[in-house]
């Protein structure tokens, strides 16, 4: 399971929000390629970047922040936010980004999304953030009847390298990774799930361990995990929680 640190990019600046609202936005620091050097530092493997501001605008906005993060370290990086289109994703990953991140045109434009795997096999992940249980878009501004399961169930077939999946209502409040609802996901999924959302200390990189068996039932599983403001706090130590990861799963 691999331990992705977040860089949420606001204002050209690394940020964290509450529950998705601009609003509530935290600056950890005004320099993401020196935020991304600390995590490279620290023994990350890969690093999740999101485009704030282009989730909520449809285009990037971010953009040279992002590139400062590529060239400032050799880490593999997955991106998303206002990713909408095949020229933006053949862009992205020209300039580096390992991975892109799909998350609103899921939703609205599935046949991009096959498009996309298809011309980038290996390289198109599906983000699926849930609002009470309901998929949430447009940066988490507009809530869905889908259910995340339907929706993820939509891409089976279609070569996606990853569902991405954010519970909102605990994402950066520190209390506590969705253990259950991942792994039930996970469970009925053939396409692999990295957890996100609520991450706040070691003990939730346990829980998901520990449900690791009981994900794989059709073979995807929990692949890995996100977190953002427990590390920026220093709730959870990188170093330490990497280490856990590489002894219990060796």
């Amino acid at each position: 399971m691999i331990l992705f640190p977040a860089i949420d990019l606001k204002g050209g600046q690394c940020v964290r929000l509450v529950k998705g609202d601009m609003a509530q936005a935290t600056v950890f620091n005004t320099d993401p390629a020196d935020q991304a050097r600390q995590f490279a530092v620290a023994g990350a493997e890969w690093l999740h970047l999101v485009d704030l501001d282009g989730a909520f605008a449809g285009q990037p906005v971010n953009e040279p922040a992002v590139e400062s993060i590529l060239s400032a370290t050799a880490l593999p990086v997955q991106l998303g936010g206002g990713i909408r289109d095949m020229a933006r994703i053949e862009a992205w990953l020209k300039k580096g980004v390992a991975r892109v991140i799909l998350g609103t045109v899921a939703l609205k434009n599935p046949d991009l999304v096959r498009a996309a795997c298809r011309t980038f096999p290996g390289k198109i992940a599906v983000g699926i953030d849930a609002k009470g249980g309901k998929v949430a878009v447009e940066g988490w501004a507009e809530t869905s009847e889908l259910s995340a399961l339907d929706l993820a169930r939509r891409f089976e077939d279609a070569g996606v390298a990853a569902i991405i999946y954010t519970d909102i209502d605990r994402d950066g409040l520190l209390q506590g990774v969705n253990v259950t609802a991942t792994a039930e996901l996970a469970a009925a999924l053939a396409i692999p799930v990295i957890a996100s959302g609520g991450v706040s200390s070691l003990d939730d990189i346990e829980k998901l361990l520990d449900v690791l068996p009981q994900s794989r039932v059709r073979g995807g599983g929990i692949v890995g995990v996100i977190s953002g403001r427990a590390i920026y706090d220093g709730r959870l130590d990188l170093a330490a929680a990497l280490k856990l990861l590489r002894e219990r799963t060796a």
